[in-house]
């Protein structure tokens, strides 16, 4: 039998879901397991947006649907982009994509070839190493610390810039560390920018909505002379608790988006006609979700972060946006949990937080920045608390 093709044995699914897996393993066999692996909202989406839903489907909106979206949800998107960052697109500039990861695996199957590099400040989603990888290219990491915020800085990116450098592909806030970039930041990136002309970059804005303190602002609304190397991408999953729904959407320069519509006419081709009628739904409707529910996401952040400060060996930066934690587990390395377990690196803190404590985070290996685990906070509070404090008594414990 002939071996399968280079592109599925050159990367691996993302750790968040084997962890996720076990999780539900153990459960089912018996354990009070709490997972916080997911970075997933646990509020319901809008009832507007169901019944958005349910109408269109009444209404007959179930046949193929255009490969780039429908006119009446690239119209929502455009007045989005409009009404959220500042960008000023034709609703014929706007792709929409099965989630926001189909928008990242279009853009580099679009514009990278085997061999080419593309620069990733790390820590980062596990998913840009997936689908860099499977495209052929070569991931370069960045590392942003904590201790510099996890954000990029200038003379960083100048340093990973080679010759065969073809994108920069930018998430803030940042999954997993909660990081916001601020206006210093962005500035020092568009200086590298104009010196490297051959560079695009896609800017993962799907936490957009999650800022706890000042205004988000997007990369090409800050260099708007750089619009034509910029795929700003979004989505409904985090900001409308629609992560099922898989409903992403992108805009960007012409050229770009016409090699990301191929991409797409040969994978999944459109985009389910029910869930962008839902999503035109939220886009257009009440805003006021956004607010309420950002509010709380920080209320729970600063919660996790107070009671993980008492935690032993741990080390926790602040999130200033998203729905995670990202400690140091660093001072827990080289010891023993109480059933025993040597601690030789954050996948062993992670698996004996899951096996001794039944707790299942991620370990930082899988965002490119080892040392840390990282905590989702789209919780509830009794299950954040009732978490936390396990792993409170977990560090306490170990020798």
């Amino acid at each position: 039998m002939n071996p399968l093709s280079s592109r599925v044995t050159r990367t691996r699914p993302a750790a968040t879901f084997a962890t996720a897996a076990l999780a539900r393993s153990l459960r089912a066999a018996g354990r009070d397991v709490i997972s916080l692996a997911i970075g997933e909202p646990d509020f319901p989406t809008p009832p507007h947006v169901i019944e958005a839903a349910h109408q269109a489907a009444i209404d007959g909106q179930t046949r193929y649907p255009p490969i780039v979206g429908t006119d009446a949800l690239r119209g929502a998107v455009a007045r989005k982009f409009a009404r959220d960052q500042g960008l000023q697109v034709a609703p014929a500039d706007v792709l929409i994509t099965n989630g926001g990861k189909q928008a990242i695996f279009d853009a580099v199957m679009a514009v990278a070839d085997e061999g080419d590099e593309v620069i990733i400040p790390t820590p980062c989603w596990s998913g840009y190493i997936q689908v860099v990888e499977f495209a052929g290219a070569r991931p370069v990491f960045v590392p942003c610390p904590a201790e510099t915020g996890f954000l990029l800085s200038a003379p960083a990116l100048e340093a990973s810039v080679g010759a065969r450098s073809k994108l920069l592909l930018l998430n803030y806030p940042n999954n997993p560390s909660g990081a916001v970039a601020d206006i210093g930041m962005l500035d020092g990136i568009t200086d590298v920018l104009r010196k490297h002309p051959q560079l695009r970059v896609i800017s993962d804005d799907i936490y957009e909505h999650l800022v706890f303190d000042g205004v988000y602002t997007t990369l090409a609304a800050r260099a708007p002379d750089l619009a034509d190397r910029i795929l700003t991408m979004s989505g409904v999953s985090k900001s409308y608790a629609m992560t099922g729904w898989r409903l992403g959407f992108c805009t960007g320069p012409r050229d770009w988006l016409d090699g990301m519509t191929v991409v797409q006419g040969s994978s999944t081709a459109g985009v389910s006609t029910i869930s962008q009628a839902a999503a035109v739904a939220a886009l257009d409707g009440p805003q006021d979700i956004l607010d309420e529910r950002r509010l709380i996401y920080h209320r729970r952040s600063q919660k996790v972060f107070e009671m993980l400060a008492e935690a032993p060996g741990l080390s926790c930066s602040r999130p200033q946006g998203a729905f995670y934690a990202f400690p140091s587990v660093t001072g827990l390395l080289g010891r023993r949990t109480k059933g025993g377990r040597l601690l030789a690196s954050d996948e062993d803190v992670a698996g004996a937080m899951l096996q001794e404590s039944f707790v299942a985070t991620v370990p930082g290996t899988a965002f490119a920045m080892p040392g840390h685990i990282r905590l989702s906070t789209a919780a509830s509070d009794a299950v954040l608390e009732a978490a936390c404090s396990r792993i409170v008594e977990f560090c306490k414990a170990v020798m």
